[in-house]
């Protein structure tokens, strides 16, 4: 999979620039070059047509095939100047053609940050009151509604965080970053979420991996893929950490559940997409696929139910590291 990921440098105005760019000189190169041949082939068949009668001669010949080379030269030389100059025009047409999204996405960032800022602190008040009002409530009615409040107000609260995460453009600069250790973040996941179904037996296969990442997205990557095959497994789930080549680590997770729907995998990583029985926000693999991509990896769905999420090692990764399975 490693050969599948491709280093996430520039930002995504930048990539599109770069795409748009190509896309309108390939389609300028495309028209010059259909224009250049008929206009050789006319202008090398008026020449033969002048030079007919000496054709049969090698003097004639010869001299036909130097103005066909020069002719060929001069159609070269335009073309070049051309698609040099139209190449330029393009960028800079792409860069006007982007600008009105890079402003749009500016502003849904602002508003993101906005949103979650104005209604991260209400709703915290009002799980809080609520919490409180449960424990003083006389009827277990009362304590019910009180504790759903709470509930409800906490799951809208990380929804809001989830959103604001994913407003945010991806790269190490929105990272807090340090040497982490993949295969402990994964190994403490796994058994903290052991007790969610305990007939679901969660086996861990755990090499070391040290990169340089963000912990705290780390723990979101492993537990939303680590959650979502605990879900969905009827009995085993597989946690994997391992390394290749000494350049990148390896995060699997796999179910033994009835894998993602067909209709679905085209579209599993944007947001609010899931299965019609799933309890879930539809952000979690979302989510995913943005802690991957910040870190300069890559994740996707290998089969029915096996999700792997490459990541760059970090400098301080060394190759001795025992394995360990839990």
């Amino acid at each position: 999979m490693g050969g599948r990921i491709q280093a996430r440098r520039g930002d995504l105005e930048g990539r599109i620039i770069r795409r748009l760019t190509a896309s309108y000189l390939a389609i300028f190169i495309a028209v010059i070059l259909a224009l250049s041949i008929v206009a050789f082939v006319y202008v090398d068949r008026s020449a033969r047509d002048a030079l007919e009668p000496l054709l049969t001669t090698p003097e004639g010949a010869a001299t036909l095939a130097r103005y066909e080379r020069a002719r060929a030269l001069s159609f070269l030389l335009i073309d070049a100047g051309l698609v040099l100059a139209v190449g330029f025009a393009s960028y800079g047409l792409a860069r006007a053609a982007v600008r009105p999204l890079a402003l749009a996405r500016g502003r849904e960032e602002r508003f993101a940050a906005d949103v979650a800022h104005e209604l991260r602190t209400p709703l915290s008040v009002i799980a809080s009151v609520a919490q409180a009002a449960r424990d003083g409530a006389t009827t277990t009615q009362e304590r019910d509604a009180f504790a759903t409040i709470a509930r409800r107000a906490l799951e809208t609260g990380k929804l809001i965080s989830d959103l604001l995460t994913l407003a945010r453009k991806g790269g190490t600069d929105v990272l807090d970053t340090e040497p982490v250790d993949l295969a402990a973040i994964a190994n403490r996941t796994a058994r903290e979420l052991a007790s969610v179904r305990p007939e679901v037996a969660i086996e861990t296969h755990l090499e070391s991996a040290i990169i340089e990442g963000d912990g705290r997205r780390l723990d979101q990557l492993t537990r939303n893929l680590i959650a979502n095959a605990v879900r969905h497994a009827r009995s085993r789930v597989d946690v994997t950490v391992t390394t290749a080549a000494g350049r990148w680590a390896q995060l699997s997770v796999e179910d033994d559940g009835p894998g993602v729907p067909h209709e679905l995998r085209a579209r599993l990583f944007e947001r609010f997409v899931k299965s019609h029985d799933s309890a879930g926000s539809g952000l979690g693999l979302a989510i995913c696929r943005w802690v991957t991509r910040a870190h300069g990896g890559e994740i996707a769905l290998e089969g029915g139910s096996r999700f792997v999420a490459i990541l760059p090692l970090g400098r301080y990764h060394v190759e001795d590291h025992a394995e360990t399975e839990g």
